[in-house]
């Protein structure tokens, strides 16, 4: 008996309507890239290893899908590295490219490889696949589409201020009520230096990102784990579990942190973003957040994160300022902003909200019966007036008769069916029949597109 077919843990397959679902999505949000002066690129769904390693921590590199190399991998390896199970030393020669984990690397490295055919500064989006060996869960795939916005070449926070927009501009569109929460790579830097442990910023953001995820009390024995001492992590809290208004937070961060340049940098960063934004409104919630550090080493400004607030799900958009991302590449200082919309858990969002138009589904309009020859090349000539109308049409393939044709169109909710016999012929008409009221007319093709359309 043959295997029953499957596919991979964390990937899914979409039917027609999922597809119609998700073109909705993606079309809402290329047309509002496109609305900011956005230009679209696409770069391989495979890179460099050498592109890939070290650019997302030492957490993100463990979920980097590697690929082996084509033909004999093995062939003049140290075996000895198999034997011992030295995996670390035996990948880079067995495997030399990986899955793209996000679309801002290989966008830093397309940036730097066609440097001379830009204008900066440079503004791009991009929608394609991404992959990431995690332990699949709710809202989490191992494959799945982020849709990124990126504009490479400036330093003004102007660009910080226009994403948000560009970011509630998207949700009102999407109807999906948002928070969008705020932070600074400079504040938390400040915060290393006033806990004493400046050079363990990376273990402090890493560790105190999944506050949301594992709680307070959990985050403080990871920092433990990491080496930060108990009095530090002392001084800490009051920091990282800060309440109030924005404008509270701000004030009371910039108490905190008086003594660090850094810090106080990334405060008047963080001023000038929010006062950017509320002179122009947004329709979502915007909310100073200093535990937001989204775990990634080349953030090095604003910090972004979005949650939709009627639905229990992780980040469905996040990103920030990367100044030096470039730099690994041999192009130092151009500096970054970017934001990527986790397109997959924005449609489980919207399907748990049911908040899909009815125009989502954009599935055929009208269907053309087919009983014959002659009957099938008379309804092909009206098929090709009312498709050159816009209206989205099919005929029956096969001569059949009324009831199995019929049924098609009830099991695809095909709203009308043109009926071509030969009494509709001789006039030169068609029956029009409605669906849904079961209403059937003699009309034009004409007068059955303006039906149609209405």
């Amino acid at each position: 008996m043959a295997q029953k077919p499957s596919i991979p843990k964390g990937t899914r397959d979409f039917g027609p309507v999922e597809m119609a679902r998700r073109n909705y999505i993606f079309d809402t949000i290329r047309s509002v890239f496109n609305l900011y002066g956005y230009s679209q690129i696409e770069t391989p769904a495979m890179e460099n290893l050498s592109t890939l390693m070290g650019k997302y921590g030492e957490e993100g590199d463990k979920l980097l899908f590697k690929i082996l190399n084509s033909g004999d991998y093995l062939r003049g390896i140290d075996m000895g590295l198999v034997e011992n199970g030295d995996y670390v030393k035996l990948t880079p020669q067995i495997s030399e490219k990986g899955l793209r984990y996000d679309l801002t690397v290989p966008f830093a490295r397309f940036v730097v490889q066609h440097r001379n055919e830009l204008q900066m500064p440079f503004k791009r989006f991009q929608i394609q696949p991404v992959w990431r060996a995690d332990r699949p869960q709710k809202g989490r795939y191992r494959e799945f589409y982020q849709c990124d916005a990126d504009v490479v070449g400036s330093d003004s926070l102007i660009n910080e201020i226009e994403l948000l927009q560009l970011i509630d501009d998207v949700f009102t569109r999407l109807g999906i009520r948002i928070t969008i929460k705020l932070n600074n790579r400079k504040v938390l830097s400040g915060i290393a230096e006033l806990i004493g442990a400046p050079e363990k910023i990376t273990d402090i953001t890493v560790a105190i990102d999944k506050i949301d995820k594992i709680g307070i009390e959990a985050v403080n024995a990871e920092l433990l784990e990491r080496g930060i001492t108990s009095d530090a992590i002392a001084v800490l809290q009051p920091v990282i579990t800060m309440q109030g208004s924005t404008a509270e937070r701000l004030a009371e961060l910039r108490r905190v942190l008086a003594s660090s340049e850094t810090g106080i940098k990334g405060v008047d960063e963080l001023q000038e973003v929010i006062d950017g934004v509320n002179l122009l409104g947004l329709e979502a919630e915007l909310e100073l957040d200093v535990s937001l550090a989204r775990g990634l080493n080349y953030y090095t400004g604003t910090i972004i994160e979005v949650k939709a607030r009627d639905v229990a799900i992780g980040s469905i958009t996040g990103g920030g300022r990367y100044d030096n991302l470039t730099g690994v590449f041999g192009m130092p200082g151009l500096s970054g902003v970017g934001i990527s919309f986790g397109a997959d858990r924005i449609y489980d969002v919207l399907n748990a909200l049911d908040l899909y138009p009815s125009s989502a589904a954009a599935g055929t309009q009208v269907m053309f019966t087919n009983f014959g020859s002659s009957e099938a090349a008379a309804a092909m000539k009206m098929l090709k007036v009312v498709r050159s109308a816009g209206i989205r049409a099919e005929i029956y393939p096969d001569a059949a008769k009324m009831k199995k044709q019929m049924g098609r169109a009830d099991a695809l909710a095909i709203p009308y069916v043109a009926i071509v016999g030969e009494s509709e012929m001789a006039e030169g008409k068609l029956t029009l029949k409605n669906m849904t009221t079961g209403e059937q007319q003699l009309l034009s093709v004409e007068e059955a597109i303006a039906t149609i359309g209405q």
